[in-house]
């Protein structure tokens, strides 16, 4: 099993950021929100805290704990632990060669990544969708 910590990063119009899986890496090109593995002794804030530094250049503070999510990719078993992200500081650096889109519901990017799917689901329940 691998723990992996996700900002659902949302502007305040309500918009949300999906970036592009890098080249190189385990579904290449498909698009997800930004987050990445656990290290050793990290919490989920931590985890993401350093994510979202090391791939977008931001600084966050306050996470929002959302929700959580297996999903069962051919390589490895992810326990996916989503948490809301509503404000950051620094301008968007995208420090991997990923793209990135503002994106509301439907989303207009493609392909998604198996384990954005629930997110989109959970996000228009929220908005009576």
């Amino acid at each position: 099993m691998v723990d992996v910590a996700v900002g659902v990063l949302i502007q305040p119009g309500g918009d949300f950021l999906l970036t592009s899986r890098p080249a190189g890496k385990v579904y290449a090109g498909y698009w997800e929100f930004p987050g990445g593995k656990f290290e050793p002794g990290e919490s989920v804030q931590q985890a993401l805290q350093r994510e979202l530094h090391e791939e977008l250049g931001i600084h966050v503070d306050q996470i929002e704990p959302w929700r959580q999510e297996l999903v069962d990719y051919p390589h490895a078993l992810v326990r996916l632990h989503f948490c809301k992200v509503w404000h950051w500081t620094g301008e968007l650096q995208m420090r991997e060669a990923q793209s990135f889109a503002w994106q509301r519901l439907p989303v207009s990017v493609s392909p998604v990544l198996p384990g954005t799917v629930p997110v989109l689901q959970w996000l228009a329940e929220e908005r009576g969708a």
